[in-house]
């Protein structure tokens, strides 16, 4: 698993997992959103996971791929979910998400539920933390591999909105088998989910300790902003964006009830 494809190529990732790279590459996007096409060793269609934006150029690129059988979305955000009411027209394939608005002639995804489609099984993961709505997708054990949209990244750390359900939601990809594949929606796919997310929880543990300092230079009340010029000082500026909308859920979480425990714990 190495080597990132070109825009508009097709690349091979597991036996049943290949890649399309759509050309959005941003500071939030890294090299651009990864559309993952899945199929089975005798499938004739695929299932296709986060067609990403409304980009004709990638959505048709997806469609040459081949014939689609289902299109599934793992969060919100339009650099995942924007283009799949058009591919799913294009197509005549239905789309899943957790959040049943995204949905088009199927029924929302459910935790815990086994989707099979193109000849393979995927379990949905409810993996909230970057958004409410974020779902994980874990191939069966013949092709074990996990896709993670943005709840863990192929480098870097993701955005949150919520800690609390995020250390739970990293505390899950943790206690999937050690060596599973991560897939994920940006970035290189990495070779083992429960390394990653022990890293992840790690990193969460630094940072609680990083905003709980500068709460005690600057004072309990003090704001997101004013966390992030402390914390990030060392950070491009163009990220501080992202930044304050993470320290905004660290925060939420150190003033709440259950926010005086560590991240690991």
């Amino acid at each position: 698993m190495t080597g990132h494809p070109a825009y508009g190529e097709v690349r091979q990732v597991t036996p049943v997992a290949s890649v399309l790279l759509e050309d959005n590459p941003g500071s939030m996007t890294l090299d651009g959103t990864n559309t993952w096409l899945l199929r089975g060793p005798t499938a004739s269609a695929a299932v296709v996971v986060d067609p990403g934006y409304e980009d004709l150029d990638h959505l048709r690129r997806i469609a040459d791929a081949g014939p689609v059988e289902l299109i599934l979305i793992t969060h919100h955000h339009p650099d995942h979910a924007q283009g799949a009411p058009w591919l799913a027209e294009r197509v005549g394939a239905p789309v899943r998400a957790f959040d049943p608005s995204l949905c088009v002639e199927a029924p929302p995804l459910t935790d815990d539920e086994l989707v099979e489609a193109a000849g393979l099984a995927l379990r949905v993961l409810h993996t909230p933390g970057h958004t409410d709505d974020s779902v994980c997708l874990v191939l069966d054990p013949d092709t074990p591999a996990v896709l993670t949209g943005d709840s863990i990244l192929g480098r870097g750390t993701t955005v949150i909105s919520a800690l609390g359900p995020y250390l739970g939601t990293l505390r899950r990809l943790a206690a999937l088998p050690p060596g599973t594949p991560v897939l994920p929606g940006h970035g290189q796919e990495l070779p083992d989910v429960a390394a990653v997310a022990g890293e992840y929880l790690a990193h969460r543990e630094q940072r609680l300790d990083q905003v709980r300092g500068a709460l005690d230079r600057l004072g309990p009340n003090a704001t997101a902003r004013q966390v992030v010029e402390i914390v990030y000082a060392d950070v491009d500026r163009a990220l501080w964006g992202a930044a304050e909308w993470s320290v905004n859920a660290q925060l939420e979480y150190l003033r709440s009830a259950d926010g005086s425990g560590r991240a690991g714990s």
